[in-house]
């Protein structure tokens, strides 16, 4: 089989569980004091025929809120979406001021990562349309990934960019004379740097910054410590198997976890706490996602020496999997670990208040208030949550498996293509950024070098031989 593969399939409806919903962000924000070619696909790859779709409860009450209930204020217009091409770069604006309307939108969906809707309407997946025709972010924004060209629900969404979104929005509005207060502080925060990933966990500090310990407003404000950072979402059809959420696993399973990001400034305690019973339906959907299948032939004689390889040296940390089964939910000390640690130093504060707070049912849900490091990760459907990390600066499990070949400076070169061989991303590397690109270009390539993005660390494969890593590489397609 060609190492590389582009699948020819239809997308499917699917979004994911509560993602940032960023816009409520500005009044908090408020109130303190052209360039080189787009990307192209890699020249190996090519189309290959193979049937990929994703099956979820498309009429869970939990799902159906997610799709219909705004939660929280708009955050853009369709008038105003319709004209972000308009402040594209020169040679992409040309070809959408030549394209089709579909096509343009189609466009503008790709630029920035939004998941389209089954019905191919014209609110996005990632938005809500709200009662006076606005639309409203929602959970899809980051938990709707595509996988093959498939929209999946609860992978993650790694072409999303919300960094440009704003950027480009503010843009149009500032042609427009109509830019407020809100837009210009919002500038102040950074929302990603690189495709793909999100500042998500700022945002949730942010909000609840304005909130007493049952969600009612502040009357006082204190500057909560920001330590700005990017974050790859986790895949949610493994949330089922974990006994705590979030990657240092803080704060143990529960809705109310997930309803942190709806505590934007118009929303008041009262209404929040209302919607407890929308966000237990909103749970139970999550619960109910299944990994979705490897699509591509699997060599199984190779996969069965895998599992023995992996059961050896890899279960003790992330489980065994089939018949009997087990997940440890282990957490791996950073010191041991050695990945990145950004993430886990951020958040003391917010998680002393975290402890206190409704969310955890005030005190009563168990909150490790400075965890010592992260949690190995269940590893159902790992082939269809690409890149890897907690900050996705992995791009396949060959080089997961291969630490001292991982990438400093890459890119995918494919958005649905799939490297069969490495499992995961299709890539293109350099020793550093090409001249003269624009910064929607530059958040194309994600800088193992910058803060909060290292790929370093978990260098337990060094222990297996070559042949060994063939073996558990083979068996993880079949998770």
């Amino acid at each position: 089989m060609n190492r590389r593969m582009r699948p020819g399939t239809t997308w499917q409806s699917g979004i994911g569980p509560l993602a940032p919903l960023a816009g409520g962000l500005l009044v908090l924000l408020a109130a303190l004091p052209a360039g080189a070619e787009a990307p192209q696909n890699d020249p190996g790859s090519r189309p290959a025929a193979v049937a990929f779709q994703y099956h979820f409860d498309q009429q869970h009450p939990g799902y159906r809120l997610l799709l219909e209930k705004p939660y929280v204020n708009q955050t853009v217009t369709p008038e105003i979406f319709d004209q972000l091409w308009t402040v594209w770069e020169k040679p992409l604006r040309e070809k959408a001021r030549q394209a089709t309307p579909a096509q343009r939108r189609e466009m503008t969906l790709r630029r920035y990562g939004l998941p389209p809707r089954p019905d191919g309407g014209p609110v996005p997946l990632s938005h809500v349309r709200n009662s006076r025709g606005g639309w409203a972010i929602n959970c899809f924004f980051c938990h709707s990934g595509r996988v093959l060209g498939t929209v999946v629900p609860g992978a993650p969404n790694t072409l999303l960019d919300m960094q440009t979104l704003r950027e480009d929005i503010r843009l149009v509005k500032s042609r427009q004379g109509r830019l407020s207060r809100y837009d210009l502080a919002e500038a102040l925060f950074p929302m990603n740097t690189t495709r793909g990933t999100t500042n998500a966990v700022m945002f949730a500090v942010a909000l609840g910054a304005l909130r007493d310990l049952q969600l009612n407003r502040r009357r006082e404000f204190k500057m909560p410590r920001f330590v700005h950072h990017d974050m790859d979402p986790p895949p949610w059809w493994n949330v089922k198997k974990k006994k705590r959420l979030y990657c240092d696993g803080f704060v143990a399973r529960d809705h109310r976890p997930l309803m942190a990001f709806v505590m934007v400034p118009q929303n008041s305690g009262e209404k929040i706490r209302s919607w407890e019973d929308d966000f237990r339906q909103i749970y139970q959907w999550i619960l109910s996602l299944e990994p979705p299948k490897y699509p591509f032939p699997v060599d199984h004689r190779l996969a069965e020496r895998g599992r023995r390889v992996f059961n050896r040296h890899c279960a003790r940390c992330h489980g065994t999997y089939g018949p009997g089964g087990k997940y440890p939910n282990r957490v791996v000390p950073i010191e041991e670990l050695g990945t990145d640690p950004v993430r886990l130093q951020a958040l003391s504060d917010y998680r002393r208040q975290y402890a206190r707070s409704w969310f955890a049912h005030g005190g009563k849900l168990e909150v490790i208030e400075e965890p010592k490091g992260y949690v190995a990760p269940p590893l159902d459907g790992i082939w269809a949550s690409a890149p890897y990390f907690h900050n996705g600066s992995v791009p396949t499990l060959w080089h997961v498996l291969h630490p001292d070949k991982r990438p400093v400076l890459w890119r995918r070169s494919s958005e649905d293509g799939y490297d069969t061989e490495r499992v995961g991303l299709v890539i293109q590397q350099r020793d550093r950024l090409p001249e003269g690109l624009s910064r929607w270009q530059r958040r194309q390539w994600f800088d193992t070098r910058r803060f909060g993005k290292s790929a370093a660390g978990h260098r337990y494969p060094e222990k297996l031989t070559e042949d060994q890593r063939r073996a558990v590489l083979e068996y993880l397609k079949t998770l």
